[in-house]
């Protein structure tokens, strides 16, 4: 890397005021040819890309800001920042742009950001050469320093001006020594023009300026102008807060002087921000951007600091899984983490990623698991927000962590059933904390996420661990609060004190519609194991209990349980409810809602509608033949009557393939006959045509012997009914055409369809000669129109069979 090569981060602020980053790479100045002049380059470091091409304009401003920061714009709303990793670089760089321009390397900016209308409007104004010639800075001139401040505010390039001024000869710690003299005297009129001054001198929006604001020494002097807003009575007791209140607590010593001065910084000037300064104005939205700015830089450099100290880090982890440690210890290490954990959002992408490694490297997850099983809300939350940032940042660290637990320890204290039993016993009644838990267990067992190419196990891995292990745990309030419906709603008649576990109490209403709510996304995720988890605990039967709740939203979360189980259409489910009789809680539940027009009556009715649109065969006739008579009435929709109808259509189908598999033999037409016939053995078929029936005599002889001799068995062979109701045939089919097999070695076939055809020939003198397989088939009184395709594709696949008569 040559010498003019400094490592950078780029970045560029979007329209929120945001520092958005674009990638990190080494900074060169080069000549351009096609832009004409020197440029600044930034190429990736990861792959050498172009992340920025920037010509250095003679008339852009360039501003230098904390040592190791140049910010720009090169068009409205288009900023740029490059954050340097030594500061050597951005001196050698901010030298090259000052070259550029004709500039002293001194300055901290390089010129004002005027284009030539603003200038050409400023060089008019009569009373431009005042607005750089500050009052001198005394106490009897105050009033005049405020309203100058005051009136540059709406002018972009009097702003500039007044920055520029104020940045000389030392101005602003000055004025900030009048305030000590001002607070001695108790002199409020002076207090209040300092007010004035120092919240205007913030809204220039100069990092120059705030470089010399923020120091150590001025700060709090800063924060005590502020305390003296002339809108309030009495003034605000900011610096008491900052110095006695807010405690800076170290739970590791930090031996590093600039980086607890960073620290003390950032959180002062965070306070300025958030508590001391007004909303602003939509005329003053964009004033404090460079504010957001120095906050975001300095939070950026705390967690490089801090991730850099390697023994530093150690130590926070030692004592945060030592037993020994006291809870108020941990307490105050778990709160660092949570701070330190949000300080990282500001880190580019990479390396936020190595930041999460070291921390899970060093022991955060089973940390975390002892936190989370403390008494202390606080400590909870705390721990709830860090887990939240490790499940966002890689959900299969997090799962792999937990898979490795049960060689270790009991089911009990596993991690997901650790943030299980916090989700349900949330004391808050708004159950925010239950909310929150809710979705990142949500995005552990989403099997969008786990398609990792490292690990291609990871889904079926991590799926049958959590069902083995976890799912008993989510589901114990369900289980629990639909237990005894009945014992359920006596208490809530009898008694004044609410059963914890009904359903009727609003607090537990609202986790077990939480819990529906993740039971219905692994019903349409989690094919397989969700499954076998409902039939094995008869899961669906216990959810339509809760359609008898008095919470409507509860009704409907049980429903749309139902609704995405259907929604499978899945016969093994189908079967399921069928067997249960589950349709009728929601029947009853339709019919107690009576004419009302509401949610829950629409979304019964989409799940019967639906089930009529997909001619789902099996709900339909179920429900047609226990439910109609209850369902008839209701004439304000036409999805009952469209069930009955699609019923009726199957039932009209079933009875005329039944009626033709019960005709005789005897009385077959000719067409019925002939398709008889052409399914017989297709290779049989193929051969039957290569020669000439006069091949066949014998075997016709024979055969005509053989059918007088079985005439009078024919009452036998016809189909006789069994005592279910069903129809048994007993029949032959031939596998002459596979055993090559001669017409001498024919016998006679048995079965009705043997029998000859009107005009003399044989029936079965197509078939070549074949041993007789005698078999038995039951014939179903529910005809599927794909059943014949299915038929015809058992006869290729295999020569031996003929056609089913029934399904």
């Amino acid at each position: 890397m040559s010498d003019t090569r400094r490592r950078v981060k780029v970045y560029t602020l979007n329209e929120d005021r945001q520092w958005d980053d674009r990638g990190t790479g080494h900074v060169s100045s080069t000549f351009v040819e096609r832009l004409k002049g020197i440029s600044l380059l930034v190429r990736a470091e990861s792959d050498g890309s172009l992340l920025l091409e920037s010509k250095i304009s003679p008339n852009t401003a360039y501003q230098k800001q904390q040592d190791t920061l140049i910010v720009w714009s090169e068009a409205e709303n288009y900023d740029l920042a490059l954050s340097f990793q030594e500061k050597a670089g951005c001196d050698e760089i901010w030298e090259k742009i000052c070259q550029v321009q004709g500039k002293d390397p001194a300055l901290e900016i390089t010129q004002d950001p005027i284009d030539e209308s603003e200038e050409e409007r400023f060089e008019e104004m009569p009373e431009t050469s005042h607005l750089v010639e500050l009052p001198p800075c005394e106490l009897a001139r105050l009033e005049e320093i405020a309203d100058l401040v005051t009136s540059v505010l709406s002018s972009p390039i009097r702003r500039e001006k007044l920055a520029l001024a104020l940045m000389s000869e030392g101005y602003m710690k000055k004025l900030l020594q009048l305030f000590q003299v001002c607070e001695d005297l108790d002199n409020r009129e002076g207090l209040h023009h300092l007010y004035e001054i120092v919240r205007g001198v913030l809204f220039l929006n100069k990092a120059a300026l705030f470089e010399v604001m923020f120091s150590d020494d001025c700060i709090m002097d800063v924060v005590g102008c502020l305390e003296f807003d002339p809108s309030l009575v009495q003034p605000k007791k900011h610096r008491e807060f900052l110095t006695k209140t807010a405690k800076f607590k170290e739970v590791i010593p930090i031996t590093d002087s600039e980086l607890r001065q960073k620290i003390h910084q950032t959180y002062r000037v965070q306070y300025i921000q958030d508590i001391i300064l007004p909303t602003p104005s939509v005329f003053e939205e964009n004033f404090l951007s460079t504010l957001t700015s120095f906050i975001f830089f300095n939070k950026v450099e705390i967690v490089s600091m801090l991730q850099e100290d390697e023994k530093f880090l150690t130590e926070v982890f030692a004592q945060l899984t030592d037993e020994a440690t006291e809870d108020g210890k941990r307490r105050e290490l778990v709160n660092f983490f949570k701070e330190f954990c949000a300080f990282s959002q500001t880190l580019q992408p990479q390396n936020r990623d190595a930041f999460f490694k070291t921390l899970a490297n060093l022991g955060i997850l089973p940390a975390l698991e002892i936190v989370m099983g403390m008494d202390d809300l606080q400590v909870r939350a705390a721990a709830t927000d860090i887990f939240s940032y490790l499940v966002e940042f890689s959900p299969s660290m997090v799962r792999e962590f937990v898979m490795q637990e049960p060689q270790q320890t009991d089911d009990d204290v596993l991690l997901i059933n650790v943030v299980i039993k916090q989700m349900i016993c949330d004391s808050d009644p708004e159950l925010g904390g239950a909310v929150q838990l809710m979705g990142l267990l949500r995005t552990l067992i989403d099997p969008e996420n786990m398609l990792a190419p490292t690990n291609k196990t990871e889904k079926t891995e991590f799926l049958s661990f959590f069902y083995k292990y976890c799912m008993q745990v989510l589901t114990v309030p369900l289980l629990a609060s639909t237990v005894d419906e009945k014992n359920c709603k006596d208490l809530q008649e009898g008694s004044t004190k609410i059963n914890p576990v009904c359903p009727d109490n609003f607090q537990t209403a609202q986790l077990l519609a939480l819990i529906l709510e993740l039971l219905t996304f692994c019903v349409e995720h989690h094919t397989y194991h969700i499954k076998t988890y409902i039939m094995n605990k008869d899961l669906l039967r216990r959810v339509l209990v809760l359609m008898n709740s008095k919470h409507t939203f509860l009704a409907l979360c049980a429903l749309r349980f139902m609704r995405r189980i259907i929604g499978q259409k899945d016969e093994y489910y189908n079967r399921y409810i069928v067997k249960g009789n589950l349709f009728e809680p929601v029947i009853n539940t339709l019919l107690d809602n009576g004419t009302r027009y509401n949610l829950l009556n629409s979304a019964i009715i989409e799940l019967f509608e639906f089930i009529k649109v997909e001619d789902i065969k099996s709900l339909i006739a179920h429900i047609i033949d226990n439910y109609y008579k209850a369902l008839e009435s209701i004439e304000y929709v036409q999805t009952f009557k469209g069930l009955k109808g699609r019923y009726e259509q199957e039932k009209d189908r079933q009875t005329l393939r039944l009626n033709r598999y019960r005709r005789d033999a005897r009385t077959l037409d000719e067409d019925e006959e002939m398709w008889f016939n052409e399914d017989e053995d297709d290779d049989g078929e193929a051969i039957e045509k290569s020669r000439p029936e006069e091949e066949f005599p014998e075997s016709y002889g024979k055969y005509m012997e053989a059918k007088k001799v079985k005439e009078s068995d024919n009452k036998e062979s016809f189909p006789k009914r069994t005592p279910t109701g069903s129809f048994k045939f007993t029949f032959s089919h031939s596998a002459g055409a596979a055993n090559g097999t001669n017409g001498a070695n024919c016998k006679p076939a048995t079965s009705p369809t043997s029998a000859a055809s009107p005009n003399g020939s044989p029936a079965m003198s197509a078939a070549p000669p074949a041993t007789t397989v005698v078999k038995t088939a039951m014939v179903g009184l529910v005809d599927y129109p794909d059943d014949e395709d299915e038929e015809d594709e058992d006869e290729e696949q295999s020569p031996r069979k003929r056609p089913r008569l029934g399904s």
